[in-house]
């Protein structure tokens, strides 16, 4: 057995390419410090950080066989940057559909709001139903369930990408439904 750590990364990843799960142990070992801290510098928090360098390590060598790149660790370390900007995006629409959700439930006091949120529950549960099936599912865990993107691709065996190409379906089609409706008030 060839002791990997003499060999530069480009060899390592020709290595990985066809297989050869020691050559990517090789650039784990040697790439995941500094990827793990600069999602850390970006996140401030370990779990994340951690997950999201995990992520990044498991579809690189997924897709080993479609990668075509020049430098190995900038290609690794622009993969984090993207993770953890994705990360946000949703750490930021779960925020607002959030507070979204508390506003409603605050606005539940008075009977014309009650109405108002009953029949917009009524238009997304019609919504939801007129889905596809698997965009409906990935609808209902996201939004009734709450699960996190990871969560709902590992209950449903799909990737994270089929997730958010699902919710991104659905919510587009729910803000042209809504917006219809808005015109015919």
């Amino acid at each position: 057995m060839p002791a990997y750590y003499v060999y530069e990364d480009s060899e390592l990843l020709d290595f990985m390419k066809s297989g050869n799960e020691a050559a990517f142990d090789e650039i784990y070992r040697r790439h995941w410090h500094s990827l793990y801290h600069s999602a850390y510098y970006l996140l401030q928090d370990e779990a994340p950080a951690m997950d999201i360098v995990q992520d990044v390590f498991v579809w690189f060598w997924e897709n080993r066989d479609h990668l075509v790149l020049t430098t190995l660790r900038g290609y690794l370390l622009m993969a984090v940057r993207y993770k953890v900007a994705n990360y946000f995006r949703r750490q930021k629409v779960r925020a607002a559909f959030a507070a979204a959700s508390i506003l409603l439930a605050r606005e539940e006091g008075s009977h014309e709001q009650a109405l108002e949120l009953k029949e917009l529950k009524a238009v997304i549960a019609s919504f939801t139903a007129e889905l596809p099936d698997r965009c409906r599912e990935v609808f209902q865990l996201s939004r009734q369930e709450h699960l996190s993107n990871r969560e709902i691709a590992r209950q449903l065996g799909i990737s994270e990408k089929t997730v958010e190409n699902q919710l991104t379906i659905a919510l587009k089609k729910l803000r042209v439904r809504l917006g219809s409706m808005s015109l015919l008030m």
